[in-house]
């Protein structure tokens, strides 16, 4: 078997500050309870462990007893749910992904500038519903073509569009095309709102997935972005499975001479595509290849709600940096020396 493991891959610099934040919440807390809204980022097996230490996932701030602290998660929340923390006195530490942030800003700016905004993306995604909840009376959902031929809009020239971080480029090009056709005049935004990180991970599968037989994702089946990494792949015409992890593989998809890409979503721990690796080559041999069409070098800091944590703590944050690169590999964490092969991004 020949697998090529994808580079970039998993934990983009959004995430790694998320869970490093909630990580950070427990060392600063010993011995107190810590509670996320919602779950931190959208991955099981983050999620698991963090529940083994103790950390308590909520769906409402109801379920957070007052003056507690609560953390939210990467996704983003509304001013409502900001407002709902405040009137319970709810201590809380903002993880909220920087680049949705932008969205968010971008949101209330258009918004304050007598724009109707349309939202391309996923109505009942929380990082939408957070983004909606900025401005909720100026802001439409959009997410099909056939929504676009249905708009009813105020005025074409006071018209712009926004999208969800973790959309498929390609799902999201036809929708915004769709706008553009339809809208002449629409504004879009500053810059690409889908992140960094989805996108070079989807760009890694179109270039690599030609090559092979199958193409492994893992990844939670909530992640929109590691959803979008499937179907980028069925999209140039290679299957595609989503797996939590290595047990859920099933055996009847390989017959062991296979080429098979390995990828992860944005949300997705580096041990487990090291365990599927290691599985496979334990399984059927072959080599591991590393290719690399992308190579993130991306650092956010710590938010400044948690840093103020620490200083109550005596713990000076303020210098701290998130930074996610390339994973490094070794023979003993993924089974096979890797041959490293550079290829031209486009």
């Amino acid at each position: 078997m020949k697998l090529i493991l994808a580079n970039p891959r998993g934990f983009c610099a959004g995430v790694q500050m998320a869970v490093d934040v909630v990580s950070q919440t427990i060392k600063l807390l010993p011995g107190e309870k810590v509670y996320v809204f919602h779950e931190i980022v959208h991955n099981r097996h983050v999620v698991g462990r963090f529940q083994q230490q103790g950390v308590e996932f909520v769906e409402s701030l109801d379920d957070v007893p007052e003056g507690c602290i609560v953390v939210f998660s990467a996704h983003g929340v509304s001013p409502q749910v900001r407002e709902h923390a405040r009137t319970r006195r709810l201590q809380t530490i903002d993880a909220t992904c920087p680049l949705v942030t932008k969205v968010h800003s971008e949101c209330i700016r258009y918004a304050r500038q007598g724009f109707q905004i349309l939202l391309v993306g996923h109505a009942n995604h929380q990082e939408v519903v957070g983004t909606r909840g900025e401005a909720p009376d100026s802001v439409t959902v959009v997410e099909s073509v056939e929504q676009v031929r249905a708009l009813k809009v105020n005025d074409e020239s006071r018209l712009v569009y926004l999208t969800q971080t973790t959309l498929s480029t390609d799902d999201a090009g036809v929708i915004i095309k769709a706008l553009k056709e339809r809208f002449p005049q629409i504004k879009e935004p500053p810059s690409s709102d889908i992140c960094y990180a989805t996108t070079n991970r989807q760009h890694a599968v179109r270039q690599i997935a030609p090559e092979c037989d199958l193409v492994l994702v893992i990844g939670s089946k909530n992640s929109s972005n590691s959803v979008r990494l499937t179907e980028i792949s069925q999209n140039v015409g290679t299957p595609a499975r989503l797996i939590d992890d290595v047990s859920e593989v099933d055996w009847s998809w390989f017959k062991g001479d296979e080429t098979v890409m390995i990828t992860a979503g944005a949300s997705a721990p580096e041990d487990l595509v090291a365990e599927l690796c290691r599985t496979l080559l334990r399984r059927f041999g072959g080599e591991l290849i590393q290719r690399d069409v992308f190579n993130e070098d991306v650092e956010f800091g710590l938010p400044a709600s948690l840093k103020r944590l620490g200083k109550t703590k005596g713990v000076d944050l303020e210098n701290s940096r998130i930074r996610v690169g390339a994973p490094v590999i070794t023979q003993s964490t993924y089974g096979a020396v890797p041959l490293t092969v550079s290829a031209k991004s486009n």
